[in-house]
């Protein structure tokens, strides 16, 4: 071999190597904080997950904090955002010690609104937003430096109803998540039938509404939780009261969404009470993920690369009740069910090949599991 071409080999090796200690491509040993309701536990809980077998080793409580059902880590791992859903919201923010996973209280602020139930951090890590169910409102709060948080910089209440009576008498925000770019929020109300669109502003912190201002689904369905396709030309909702996911084509440009497909959750000859929860897109965009509380099940999609629409290709037991929330872990090789009324997390493994789930025999026991976010443990 000519000394040139080792060279640049051996260059070309330790660049890599270099590059994975900084990025963490080799990582398999995490923190997973878990968000909880504080009428059965104390607030955040913390694991050690080891990404290698799934094992999941109980670190205890993490920080004593009102109703953390949501959580969010900030891009640089160094501090975690929680909703504390109550009548007087508000966001808590911690700093996260890596070694140990324990967390230190920085600070609260208000979220401006009743109940807030969701958050996300924008892609600079300048801006947490919230969406306030009780209320029907929306929020963006500045990050500092220093991890604390600032007073709201944008507030938007959200004004109407829908056809449901009893669910639907106002709006309900139940979900924010940001785009690719980082140039719109998409926002879930479950009380208008509404999914929004706003315009963000990352200089400012600001939201304003994008023209058209939103996408309607079905009457009476209530969506939830949308998720984005990898490609970004397309995103999904799951609606909690019609127990379905609607498939819409992403105009990432305008920020406009197109309704393609409306799909049933739940499997061909239930009959029981059941409504939707979470949805995910696995990341190589081939299957999509969503939760059903009543059938007690995660359906698993295949997904049309160039439709976007969706064929339905199992329903699997979380082996547990009312799985609120699950999630993939950061290795896409296991699927982590958060069975809210039984208490416990379980683990499946994920073929991202095949989109297939199965039991790992991984499962774990605390009050009211709502939420898991990951945090690479130093």
């Amino acid at each position: 071999m000519p000394m040139t071409t080792f060279r640049q080999i051996l260059i070309c090796c330790i660049t890599l190597a270099v590059s994975n200690s900084i990025f963490g491509a080799d990582k398999t040993s995490y923190f997973a904080f878990v968000g909880t309701y504080i009428n059965k536990g104390e607030g955040i809980y913390n694991y050690k997950f080891d990404a290698r077998t799934g094992k999941l080793q109980s670190i205890g409580l993490a920080a004593k904090t009102a109703n953390p059902t949501f959580l969010a880590v900030h891009p640089n791992h160094r501090f975690l955002y929680s909703v504390n859903a109550e009548k007087d919201g508000g966001v808590s923010a911690f700093s996260i010690d890596r070694a140990t996973g324990h967390l230190t209280f920085l600070n609260r602020v208000s979220s401006k609104g009743d109940g807030p139930t969701y958050i996300v951090i924008d892609r600079t890590g300048k801006w947490v937003l919230v969406a306030n169910y009780n209320s029907g409102s929306i929020a963006a709060l500045p990050i500092h430096a220093d991890g604390t948080l600032g007073e709201a910089s944008s507030f938007i209440q959200h004004h109407g109803s829908s056809v449901n009576p009893q669910r639907q008498q106002g709006p309900h925000a139940h979900f924010i998540t940001i785009s690719a770019d980082n140039r719109f929020a998409i926002v879930c109300d479950l009380g208008l039938d509404e999914v929004l669109v706003y315009r963000f502003d990352a200089t400012h912190g600001t939201l304003t509404p994008n023209d058209p201002p939103y996408a309607k689904v079905d009457p009476g369905a209530g969506p939830r939780h949308f998720a984005f396709h990898p490609n970004g030309k397309f995103g999904y909702v799951v609606a909690e009261m019609a127990s379905t996911v609607t498939a819409f084509a992403w105009d990432g440009t305008h920020g406009v969404l197109r309704k393609i497909q409306t799909i049933t959750t739940v499997p061909k000859g239930f009959s029981g009470n059941n409504t939707g929860a979470e949805i995910a897109v696995n990341p190589n965009g081939r299957f999509l993920y969503a939760s059903n509380r009543g059938d007690n099940s995660i359906a698993v999609f295949t997904i049309d690369s160039t439709q976007g629409t969706l064929t339905p290709l199992e329903y699997v037991s979380t082996q547990g009740k009312t799985p609120r929330f699950f999630t993939l872990d950061p290795t896409d090789h296991f699927l982590f069910a958060a069975n809210q009324d039984t208490g416990n997390i379980v683990l499946f493994k994920l073929d991202p090949k095949t989109g297939h789930l199965t039991p790992a025999d991984v499962s774990v026991s605390l009050p009211a599991p709502v939420c898991v976010v990951f945090v690479p443990a130093s």
